[in-house]
């Protein structure tokens, strides 16, 4: 039984592999031609999950947990600058207190 499990469990790792490239792929066109920021910026997060997604996916592959702190790492950047993102988006809404004098 420990047999067939493996096979199933490679077939899907293989398919979970190439369904995270073809997203990728996706995210990295919405990336280029992207018509405004912020449809590049949800594309760039979505990439970072993406890439958080395949180092997942590869540390089941591997049996590790080896990177698992680089995923954690990944994450906080990608949710840190989409806060840096919106931040920026609410201030240019409205002018400071400096631009009024």
């Amino acid at each position: 039984m420990l047999n067939g499990e493996t096979v199933i469990l490679d077939t899907v790792l293989i398919i979970t592999f190439a369904a995270l490239s073809l997203s990728l792929v996706a995210g990295m066109i919405r990336l280029l031609i992207g018509p405004s920021l912020p449809d590049r910026v949800v594309a760039l997060d979505l990439i970072a999950y993406i890439v958080i997604a395949f180092i997942a996916t590869y540390c089941i592959h591997t049996g590790t947990s080896d990177f698992i702190d680089a995923a954690i790492v990944v994450a906080l950047i990608a949710f840190l600058g989409t806060t840096a993102f919106a931040r920026y988006v609410l201030k240019a809404g409205r002018p400071s207190t400096n631009d009024e004098i």
